[in-house]
């Protein structure tokens, strides 16, 4: 158990947030969170907001270990990984390609696909000039979202070929490739994923047109449901396929996947995120404390998880 572990095992501890993507300040936030709960319970931790002197501060201050809270671009996509495998420091979360990949949403639907697990048909969006082929072959309404941001950052509901247009030149400020999806009607879902475990899956609820950025971290309003009001066997299968969404993807450590539920009970994956938010209004320490598991407990337990490597 991690509260048997000894605070001076872990060492020094960098605790990497911040950073320059998108979602840079909900990683601020996250990342604040985490580095006051391993102070409070005795870890010597030290918050580095990442730029580009990274390379430098990580050789100069000899850390031990590293607690990636970096959220995106350049913290969620195999870099820093990579970065952390050069230097010989042990990190939390998935390894260098699941990190990429899951923050690839195109290449994660197409892993998805090719082993049979669902997830709703999708086309990609490289200039303006796709957007009435892809809603001839997909049909309204779809979903836009750029193909490697978080967050639901530059994300849209869309029901006419001039709403799509427009949200395709809202998404491609953020990335060049833009993903399309079928629209799935029903109640979302999300399932943490904790060093093997899957968590109790947790509904959302909200008066937005989607679970949007604003609902995630901003609104009050937003409702979550932990149980999450499935029968034992609906709940099983979606435990069951989340635990298969992250294994395709070679998730370690944790990760949260969403997923819709259609009108006749199936499940479609949407993503898997590998560096979760760690905020107030965060989802995986609520449901880890649906385990019994509170917040310093859960950023313990996945500290602990690098004294394995």
């Amino acid at each position: 158990m991690t509260q048997a572990i000894d605070s001076k095992t872990f060492g020094k501890v960098a605790v990497l947030y911040g950073g320059r993507s998108a979602e840079r300040e909900v990683s601020l936030k996250s990342g604040a969170a985490v580095l006051a709960a391993l102070q409070a319970a005795g870890v010597d931790a030290q918050g580095i907001d990442v730029g580009s002197d990274i390379v430098q501060q990580l050789a100069a201050q000899r850390f031990d270990r590293a607690f990636i809270v970096l959220h995106g671009r350049g913290g969620e996509d195999g870099t820093i990984q990579g970065l952390l495998e050069c230097a010989g420091i042990p990190y939390t979360g998935s390894g260098v390609l699941a990190s990429a990949l899951a923050m690839d949403k195109l290449r994660t639907k197409q892993v998805w696909h090719s082993l049979g697990l669902p997830t709703p048909r999708h086309a990609t969006l490289v200039s303006a000039d796709d957007c009435a082929r892809v809603a001839g072959e997909l049909g309204f309404p779809l979903m836009v979202k750029p193909s490697q941001e978080g967050s639901s950052i530059g994300m849209a509901k869309v029901h006419t070929l001039a709403e799509l247009e427009q949200a395709w030149h809202n998404a491609h400020t953020y990335d060049d490739n833009v993903l399309v999806e079928q629209y799935i009607s029903g109640p979302e879902f999300t399932v943490a994923m904790l060093n093997g475990e899957i968590l109790p899956p947790i509904r959302l609820g909200t008066s937005h047109v989607f679970y949007d950025y604003e609902a995630k971290y901003l609104a009050n309003d937003t409702h979550y449901q932990i149980p999450c009001g499935l029968d034992a066997g609906k709940e099983q299968e979606l435990r069951n396929l989340t635990a298969r969404a992250c294994a395709a993807l070679g998730v370690t450590g944790w990760g949260r996947a969403d997923v819709m539920q259609d009108t006749q009970g199936n499940f479609w994956l949407l993503e898997v995120n590998t560096v979760p938010g760690m905020t107030d209004h965060s989802l995986v320490p609520m449901a880890a404390k649906a385990v019994g598991l509170d917040f310093g407990q859960l950023v313990l337990r996945l500290l602990a998880s690098t004294l394995q490597e």
